[in-house]
């Protein structure tokens, strides 16, 4: 299984277009510890010529032409994308849709139904996209046996509510309910060999923590370093985990998790926020995470398993 990071960020990218946090000030003044980072979605295959793509960021466009394997150029008009996997509703996880209009059949999509009733209500994005290349929805089965993609040969996937946020538009926001966010495992029926994925993950469950610990890569949350990081630059009024993000730092925080995994797991965090100092390659921050043997994603990481 080849997976792709397209994008290592959280929603706004890096550097944030109206920020002028540390991070976003330095990277503007031309530090060479900072890279820019375009808006989380990473890709997935086990044959490398058919693909999943896990969520649709803004910046799909831009995703899609720094990999040229989405684009095997078999035809006039080609991709190698052939189903959508979206974890919630998010507008940073589900704009990119709209850049993939020009489709000549309509996207196939999977999300589960209560992301699928805000995408048609609260923000319409799917019954835009009925004036042009439409969409064939599939509900996503929580739990239970998996289930796989009709053209994506040799991936099985499972998806597992977690407890994170549904977006300002959503009924359920702060009310999360059971399929507004969901993490995926991913499995190569072929090797066995699994990877979990959650770029929002508020609170380590049972089910999601079990997940991990089967899996031989996990890709998880790094939006926040500390709690209170937002309202410390005074940028939210909101700690992480209101927010839906565990940090990175602190009691019961996604460090302490990660330290009990496997010591053959590969660790890895996705969904970093502009504001994280994770971001600087010679932070403190960073030394830490190296100590506790936990990778940074970036834009174009390849993962292989």
């Amino acid at each position: 299984m080849r997976v792709r990071v397209l994008g290592s960020s959280a929603g706004g990218g890096f550097p944030q277009w109206n920020c002028n946090c540390p991070n976003c000030d330095a990277y503007r003044k031309g530090s060479i510890t900072l890279r820019a980072r375009t808006q989380s979605s990473i890709a997935a295959s086990v044959d490398q010529d058919n693909w999943v793509l896990f969520n649709a960021s803004p910046d799909i466009l831009e995703q899609i032409k720094a990999f040229p394997a989405l684009q095997p150029a078999r035809a006039l008009r080609d991709t190698a994308i052939k189903a959508v996997f979206l974890i919630d509703a998010q507008i940073d996880h589900t704009t990119g849709l709209y850049m993939l209009r020009e489709h000549r059949q309509p996207l196939e999509l999977w999300c589960h139904a209560l992301v699928r009733d805000d995408l048609v209500s609260g923000n319409p994005l799917l019954k835009v996209l009925e004036h042009y290349c439409g969409v064939n929805w599939h509900d996503v089965p929580l739990g239970g046996a998996g289930f796989s993609m009709d053209g994506v040969p040799g991936l099985r996937l499972e998806a597992l509510p977690l407890i994170s946020n549904a977006p300002p538009y959503s009924p359920h926001r702060d009310r999360p309910q059971p399929g507004d966010n969901v993490g995926a495992s991913l499995t190569d029926i072929s090797s066995g060999k699994r990877l979990f994925y959650a770029p929002g993950l508020g609170q380590m469950e049972p089910h999601v923590w079990a997940a991990m610990q089967t899996a031989d890569c996990v890709l998880v949350d790094g939006t926040l370093w500390t709690n209170d990081e937002m309202i410390t630059l005074g940028a939210s009024a909101k700690t992480s985990r209101d927010m839906g993000h565990m940090p990175q730092s602190g009691p019961d925080g996604m460090i302490e998790w990660l330290d009990k995994l496997p010591a053959s797991t590969r660790k890895v965090l996705i969904h970093i926020n502009n504001t994280n100092p994770i971001l600087d390659e010679l932070s403190p921050q960073r030394d830490v995470l190296r100590e506790h043997g936990i990778e940074v994603s970036f834009d174009g990481m390849e993962i292989e398993l």
